[in-house]
């Protein structure tokens, strides 16, 4: 027999939560391996069916889940996906510009290039632990490389993986650190910034 009712608290973190049957009722634990199609990591507040199981200390769990209808979370479209790769390439091709110019060392170009592609990396990693279960990257340790000038990559990750570009929460903190970030980078072109930078670099 199905049952239905909606994600009321996910973890993804963690890739368990709960739902809360229809017609009201004891929540019900769901784990990511309970869903039918893992294609799409829930992100709460999605309508589900599912079957009711007993774990192996006779506890009640979900199983079989499956997302309802239109309800279930959809693909980003093509176009996200090519705009969030435009804008990363246009940026680190603005560093690599402003450097060609001499009004930035190269080296912070060559920086930011290698930050996004661990960045990319780290977020490819971290789907791929979701998908089959294993240690999960900290989303602090994902904040950290975007702030340190991995945004572009983690953008382009997000949206070509689509991978932590539905979760609110995420995306907030996210956000915070490309504005962090770039209002640094800006602050490198004055000429305290610049000062204060070939001083780190041991430029003359």
């Amino acid at each position: 027999m199905r049952y239905q009712g909606k994600i009321t608290d996910w973890k993804d973190d963690k890739g368990f939560g709960f739902i809360t049957p229809n017609g009201g009722g004891p929540r019900v634990f769901v784990h990511i391996k309970s869903f039918s199609s893992r294609q799409q990591r829930p992100v709460g507040n999605e309508r589900v069916t599912y079957e009711l199981r007993n774990d192996a200390k006779g506890r009640p769990q979900a199983g079989s889940v499956a997302f309802v209808g239109k309800d279930r979370p959809s693909a980003n479209p093509s176009g996200q996906g090519n705009a969030s790769l435009m804008l990363t390439l246009a940026f680190l091709a603005f560093v690599a510009g402003s450097a060609l110019a001499g009004k930035l060392p190269t080296e912070v170009a060559w920086f930011y290039l290698a930050a996004s592609l661990i960045a990319f990396a780290a977020y490819a990693l971290d789907k791929s632990a979701a998908r089959n279960d294993r240690w999960r990257t900290k989303e602090s340790t994902l904040h950290f490389f975007a702030l340190a000038g991995g945004w572009p990559g983690a953008l382009a990750a997000q949206r070509l993986l689509r991978h932590k570009s539905r979760k609110p929460s995420f995306q907030i903190v996210f956000g915070a650190t490309v504005i962090l970030n770039c209002c640094a980078l800006a602050w490198f072109f004055s000429d305290s910034g610049a000062e204060a930078l070939r001083s780190m670099l041991g430029m003359a």
